[in-house]
């Protein structure tokens, strides 16, 4: 329905406006229908030009792993790999033809044991292969459409200026006129892309309430994947650190505000390289405090759902650990692992660059 109304407009729109080029209204009208098919137009993805990426050429020993994994999910194969500096792993979409890429985070890959990334890059690609809606081409689209529609059209509270001007300003009484008669249109529009805002954020709501069951299943099954592919204990093991995510980033842009506040210049390059070494050792204190504590409700409640109706982490570790245990199907042994932090030393330098570039430095 998304995309049918996206094209109806769009083709509505533009017939107006060739068939009634000799009159005035139908001409204006096409131009509004085109109006409201340029938000929801399905958008091809892009990479994000910021974040360091690699090709099968530039980290081979990397991708022949991201290969067997994806072989192994039955899924599609990596086209590209960006590093991200957040504690997760996602997958993501760019171009017309959909390439797949991998944000591999930076803290996760340096603060996770050898098989708990591969867990992380195993329950992402779980989502692939089991068919969640809300990550094909076809829903997923139209999900981006919609909320982006909704971004567009929605009011931001910085768009009014203020009308209260002193009397001693020069021309005073123009500028709080001026003021007036632009908040007065900004309301206006506001109005009038109301009811299509309304209307886009419902459409959304409806398709994400009724796409759930099917995502709380893919949940499950990405679980399984992880379980196959890096070990049972690498898959709890991971849900486990994922509650050290919002901490380790945290801690990742304290340590960038430190080393470009005290460090400056002097070795630059020592202390982009000692970022993520430093963001590891914090996250396996954090590990290391909390001890493997779970929770210790036997009966899950009020922790059998989490954000979203989603299914919560503590439901998923102990389905998975009352699951038949699962060997893993995938290693990462040390000289492997070596010469992955070989083929990413110059990437993960060029990452705490931008970290540190975009932080706030603090004032002395």
């Amino acid at each position: 329905m998304v995309h049918l109304v996206t094209a109806g407009l769009f083709i509505g729109g533009v017939l107006l406006i060739v068939l009634g080029f000799r009159t005035v209204v139908q001409p204006m009208l096409g131009l509004v229908l085109l109006g409201l098919a340029l938000p929801l137009r399905p958008r091809p993805g892009r990479l994000d030009a910021e974040l360091p990426t690699l090709r099968h050429a530039d980290a081979p020993v990397l991708f022949d792993l991201l290969d067997r994994m994806a072989d192994a999910a039955g899924v599609r194969r990596f086209d590209a790999v960006q590093l991200g500096p957040e504690f997760s792993v996602t997958v993501t979409h760019y171009g017309v033809r959909r390439k797949r890429c991998l944000v591999l985070g930076l803290p996760l890959w340096a603060a996770h044991p050898t098989q708990q990334p591969i867990a992380a890059v195993a329950h992402a690609l779980g989502h692939l292969a089991g068919h969640d809606l809300r990550r094909n081409a076809f829903v997923g689209t139209a999900l981006e459409s919609l909320n982006t529609a909704a971004l567009t059209m929605r009011a931001r509270n910085n768009a009014y200026i203020t009308s209260s001007v002193s009397a001693h300003t020069w021309n005073a009484g123009k500028v709080e006129g001026g003021a007036a008669r632009f908040n007065a249109r900004t309301r206006t529009g506001e109005w009038v892309l109301w009811l299509p805002r309304a209307a886009t954020t419902a459409t959304a709501r409806l398709l994400l309430s009724l796409t759930l069951p099917v995502t709380r299943r893919a949940e499950f099954d990405a679980d399984d994947v992880a379980a196959r592919t890096a070990s049972t204990e690498a898959a709890i093991a991971a849900l486990q650190d994922r509650r050290l995510a919002a901490a380790v980033g945290m801690e990742v842009h304290r340590l960038a505000i430190e080393t470009r506040t005290l460090t400056g210049h002097r070795s630059a390059t020592a202390a982009q390289e000692e970022l993520w070494d430093k963001a590891a050792r914090y996250a396996e204190s954090l590990r290391e405090q909390r001890g493997g504590d779970e929770d210790t409700d036997p009966e899950g409640i009020g922790t059998m759902v989490g954000a979203a109706g989603f299914p919560s982490e503590t439901l998923r570790m102990a389905r998975l650990a009352q699951a038949p245990r699962r060997s893993a199907t995938i290693t990462l042994d040390e000289p492997d692992r070596s010469r992955i932090e070989d083929e990413l030393r110059l990437p993960k330098q060029a990452l705490a660059r931008k970290v540190m570039r975009d932080c706030v430095p603090l004032t002395h």
